[in-house]
């Protein structure tokens, strides 16, 4: 009886219009944000996978998929920063206080160009090191270390450029970024096309093309985005001058404490995404072509759950705001139930077509049969995933980002680094599909385990703590 009754009040809710969005809103919302990541942020990203892969070259298609795990945590660190200029930014815009706000861009402006220093010279000077590291093969590590190096001056403008974005968020300005990245998005893609194949009088590059192409793209970028700041009339109000002298430390202490949550919290999937590379590495260069293949079709099918997390954040935040505690639970479940939909859909479609997918990345047949043994039972696991990530976007919506920051850190560390690392060097476990299933399986899991801890979080009172005193 009781499970009959907790099944009709999840129906209930699910049909709920009364309190909570309704289900037509929902995908209003979610449209634009789906949109915005699959053209403007994951369409590059795919290209470049293609067309390394029409080199028909499994260790560079491998040397693509190892070194784009590393660049991805330079990536979440630049947008942890760029989130707290936004919020800093965007306080002191609402005070009217503009002198502030240009004093904030120089600070994080200076900060983040330190940090992305300290990235450039860490990828450079450590290529090396990096991929030794790794445990990948002598033929990934030669073809590795001169297109890292490229990549990380590639990665310190794009640092530069996301300073700038996070102020122009923090005034309200959101078309601008947008304009500036899909012109970045083009040349990026032009530039890789002619560079990595050689065209149009250009000698060819291979992955050393793809490096020179993202060099173009955020360093064209960083340049709009700095003139149209300083440029703008509707700027001059702010007093940018990025040359002036720190004047007060404290402000620079303040943003400093205001970045470090958000960057651990970003950087602890990153570097568990790292990890993950790590321990398959020495599963072979197949094992790690495979890898990045299934990595690039599951971007593909969870799109829309990083859609739908970004749409529950702002839901959760609105609904906390006006005190509609059950509105925000009717919402997390009719997020989540959409995005179960979804993802599982895009993902019974890949693997139903499995071969057709793989013939976009793997021209010689090197690692097919692999991921075709070891993609169905990965994909059952990514449910774990969809369910975390739109959690953790509603805690976030209500300022538990804490919470989300310190069970991401501690699942990470006491749960998937042990556990992957006895299922990869297990001398029981010789199959190396079975150790894929294992060690991919793992992080998964380890992301269910996180979903247990938001939902118990959910269940208690504690969560509305954070709007509670701020309010």
């Amino acid at each position: 009886m009781k499970n009959k009754n907790v099944f009709q009040k999840y129906v209930h809710d699910m049909t709920n219009n009364n309190n909570g969005e309704k289900w037509g809103t929902i995908i209003t919302y979610f449209m634009p944000e789906f949109i915005t990541n699959l053209i403007v942020y994951s369409m590059p990203l795919w290209l470049d996978s293609f067309f390394i892969a029409a080199l028909e070259s499994t260790a560079t298609y491998a040397t693509l998929g190892v070194t784009n795990n590393v660049i991805h945590l330079g990536i979440k660190v630049a947008e942890a920063l760029s989130v707290s200029t936004v919020v800093l930014s965007g306080q002191f815009n609402g005070q009217q206080r503009y002198e502030k706000v240009g004093q904030t861009l120089r600070d994080a402006f200076w900060v983040t160009c330190l940090i992305g220093l300290l990235f450039f010279c860490g990828l450079f000077f450590g290529s090396r090191v990096l991929y030794s590291w790794y445990g990948v093969s002598d033929d990934i590590i030669a073809i590795g270390i001169p297109y890292l190096r490229l990549r990380a001056l590639g990665v310190f403008f794009m640092f530069i450029y996301f300073a700038f974005v996070g102020f122009l968020r923090g005034i309200k300005n959101t078309r601008s970024p947008m304009k500036i990245f899909i012109f970045g998005a083009l040349v990026f893609i032009g530039a890789d096309y002619i560079l990595i194949f050689g065209k149009y009088g250009f000698a060819a590059r291979g992955l050393e093309g793809s490096a020179i192409a993202t060099i173009l793209q955020y360093s064209v970028m960083s340049i709009i985005a700095s003139l149209y700041i300083i440029l703008n009339k509707k700027n001059r109000k702010y007093g940018v001058n990025l040359l002036s002298i720190f004047s007060e430390k404290h402000e620079i202490k303040r943003f400093c404490i205001t970045s470090w949550p958000i960057i651990l919290d970003k950087a602890t999937i990153a570097c568990a995404y790292i990890w993950l590379g790590k321990m398959i590495a020495p599963l072979g260069t197949n094992a790690v072509a495979a890898f990045a293949a299934i990595k690039d079709m599951e971007r593909v099918a969870f799109l829309p759950a990083i859609a739908l997390a970004h749409v529950i954040t702002f839901l959760i935040s609105n609904d906390l705001g006006a005190q509609n505690v059950q509105a925000i639970k009717i919402n997390i479940k009719k997020v989540l139930m959409l995005g179960m939909v979804m993802v599982c859909s895009i993902l019974g479609y890949m693997v139903y077509n499995t071969g057709f997918f793989l013939a976009l990345f793997d021209r010689q047949g090197d690692f097919t049969e692999l991921v075709m043994q070891v993609f169905p039972w990965i994909s059952l696991c990514v449910i774990f995933d969809l369910v975390q990530i739109i959690l953790s976007g509603a805690l976030r919506g209500t300022g538990n980002v804490h919470t989300v920051m310190m069970v991401r850190l501690s699942v990470v560390a006491f749960f998937f680094i042990p556990v992957s690392y006895i299922c990869t060097y297990n001398p029981l476990i010789q199959s190396i599909p079975v150790k894929i299933i294992l060690v991919y399986g793992s992080f998964y899991i380890g992301n269910g385990i996180m979903s247990l801890f938001y939902i118990k979080r959910f269940k208690s009172n504690d969560w509305q703590s954070p709007l509670q005193k701020s309010t």
